[in-house]
């Protein structure tokens, strides 16, 4: 019995070891074919992000072959980015230009501002370029730097990067998202399929379970967040505040993260200061309607839109949302802000079951429903 013991504690060794060493060498060699992978990762992404809407397309057409739906979703895309391109680029450009030259007369003003020290104002001046950040604002250096991030985007494809490896790059994970679309089905199965049958059972409890909720939290939280954006800019665009389709977009983004858009009313009051300076407009009637502004948006997102596009809720306490953000932006930085509630919900959610030994009503009703749906 003991000689027994001893030689299972040797096979659990070498199992480890080995296990490190494949960790080790699978990490290694991903880092070297990085340059080759990322087209394919960026791809596959692209592909799961779409997916949602050539299911639609399957159901709305009644057929399993996903060739037509998958050609319809990328029309559809081409569509859109074509709308964004075509009317809301300009007018963001023309908004960060008509700054620019708010910020130059803003710079140049005597300001007197009732109720706001001029203290303030020297630490704004003090502490910020006016001349650097009005030329960040122009067309032009907007033009650049879109280039720069067409171009500069694939630097690792070679030493020195060229316009026609760029467009060869970008092409590469066009052909990766198209390919991926039209198989998606037989790739998600033959992964599955590679996981050793001793564990594939458990593991791929665990990796629906992360799929459906992340899936559900992240498309739920992005309808919401440009909801919010688009109520925001046209919000701002009716009370006249600078910026208002840029800014209100960036609200909408930052709405990603729970509780994140509060930090850019410093932001809107920044606006407003430079507004009144440089139209002689009045501030506090202007900030006043933009904390109306924010109020009633607050209202719609909970009232309205959360209710509907996120149907279920984590449930966790706000001491807890606030725990959870703190910890994951620490281990992962901004995608650690993105991922944290749904990533803590299930975390819970499997102390409770495997653990606690308490039935979890959350990952119950998720795997309920997507029995249903098979």
């Amino acid at each position: 019995m003991a000689t027994t013991e001893k030689k299972y504690d040797f096979d659990r060794v070498v199992r480890l070891v080995l296990t490190v060493i494949t960790v080790i060498g699978g990490i290694m060699i991903i880092n070297y074919l990085s340059p080759v992978l990322w087209p394919f990762v960026l791809g596959f992404v692209l592909a799961y992000i779409l997916e949602p809407v050539v299911k639609m397309f399957m159901r709305a057409m009644r057929t399993k072959r996903r060739i037509v739906p998958v050609v319809l979703t990328l029309l559809l895309l081409i569509v859109f980015l074509y709308l964004i391109f075509r009317y809301l680029v300009p007018s963001i450009v023309a908004e960060f230009a008509s700054m620019a030259k708010m910020l130059v007369r803003y710079a140049q003003s005597a300001i007197e501002i009732p109720y706001i020290p001029t203290v303030v104002h020297d630490f704004v001046r003090e502490h910020l370029d006016f001349d650097k950040l009005s030329a960040m604002l122009t067309g032009d250096q907007w033009l650049n730097l879109a280039k720069q991030t067409l171009t500069g985007t694939w630097s690792f494809v070679g030493g020195t990067l060229s316009v026609v490896l760029s467009i060869v790059s970008w092409l590469l994970v066009l052909l990766y998202m198209f390919f991926i679309m039209l198989d998606y089905d037989k790739l998600s199965h033959d992964l599955k399929g590679a996981i050793p049958h001793k564990y594939r059972r458990q593991a791929l409890r665990v990796c629906n379970d992360v799929t459906d909720t992340m899936s559900r939290y992240f498309r739920g939280q992005a309808m919401v967040s440009l909801c919010v954006g688009i109520i925001f800019a046209i919000e701002f665009l009716i009370i006249g505040l600078p910026m208002a389709v840029a800014f209100g977009l960036f609200i909408g983004v930052l709405n990603m993260v729970p509780y994140l858009q509060l930090t850019s009313i410093p932001i809107a009051a920044f606006l407003c200061v430079v507004k009144s300076v440089a139209t002689d407009c009045a501030f506090w009637p202007l900030f006043i309607w933009v904390i109306v502004a924010y109020c009633i948006c607050q209202l719609i997102q909970d009232l309205v839109l959360i209710p509907i596009i996120m149907k279920q809720q984590t449930g966790l306490n706000p001491a807890i949302i606030f725990l959870s953000l703190s910890l994951w932006a620490y281990v992962l930085g901004f995608i650690g802000l993105i991922i944290a509630l749904p990533l803590t919900t299930l975390i819970i959610s499997y102390y409770s079951e495997y653990v606690l030994k308490h039935p979890n009503t959350l990952l119950a009703k998720q795997r309920t429903k997507k029995k249903k749906k098979k």
